[in-house]
């Protein structure tokens, strides 16, 4: 998981904070950085420095690397317990997401026109997506096929939704390249901010939850929270309609 270089690399109170990640793996996953640094009994710059020596950007990096080697780790045990959705819902309270919830909705409400575009269990939400703007009266679509020409699309007066867990799927990379050389403002609902998925994208909905994958690739991922970021934009499209 770490390195024999990284770990060599910490001082002291940095090693106390690693000893802690060690001995608690599957519930460093869901702390926040303030419960972390108090149990370690470290500053919160500590453990910043920490995940910085690790080879993580920050701390959100951080967590979703060891969600990532738990789930690896057990893969053949899927978790039941709430902690993963509900440390998505704390996130999701934040002043900052909420921001980056109305300046989507505000996208979304001035676009003529919305597009869903996901493959696999991405897709099926997407698809749900567009049914669910349209029902609440904005009128959507759903795109699944990844050679759909999307140079027919009126790109300037459209806003594409992007669901994606991994936000690096090839093919969904090429149509949303496509759409942004056409000027198309786009979302992405994916797991993290530091996908390709997520560096394409006007604005980013990250939702940080451990990928699971099973044998030949199959996709174990939870998509509660996808789900929910759809249905909230949606909700604040209809309000936003009405007034």
């Amino acid at each position: 998981m770490f390195t024999v270089e990284e770990i060599q690399s910490l001082n002291e109170l940095e090693l106390s904070v690693y000893e802690y990640v060690m001995q608690h793996k599957s519930t460093v996953a869901y702390m926040r950085i303030r419960e972390l640094a108090t149990e370690s009994h470290v500053s919160t710059t500590t453990v910043l420095r920490f995940c910085k020596k690790m080879g993580c950007d920050g701390y959100a990096e951080f967590k979703l690397r060891m969600k990532e080697y738990v789930g690896q780790k057990r893969i053949a045990e899927l978790p039941e317990d709430f902690s993963e959705i509900k440390a998505f819902f704390d996130r999701f309270e934040t002043p900052k997401f909420q921001q980056q919830l109305d300046e989507a909705s505000a996208m979304i409400t001035k676009a003529e026109r919305v597009v869903f575009i996901g493959i696999g269990n991405s897709g099926h939400i997407g698809q749900y997506g567009a049914r669910y703007f349209t029902n609440l009266g904005k009128f959507s679509l759903y795109i699944s096929d990844p050679f759909y020409p999307v140079n027919m699309i009126d790109a300037m007066s459209t806003v594409a939704i992007v669901l994606s867990v991994s936000g690096e799927p090839q093919q969904l990379i090429q149509i949303v390249n496509g759409l942004k050389k056409a000027s198309c403002h786009t979302i992405a609902i994916t797991n993290t901010e530091q996908s390709t998925l997520a560096k394409l994208a006007d604005i980013t909905l990250a939702y940080y939850i451990t990928m699971r994958r099973g044998e030949n690739n199959i996709d174990f991922s939870s998509q509660i929270p996808a789900v929910y970021l759809v249905e909230s934009l949606g909700k604040r499209v209809r309000n936003r309609l009405a007034e």
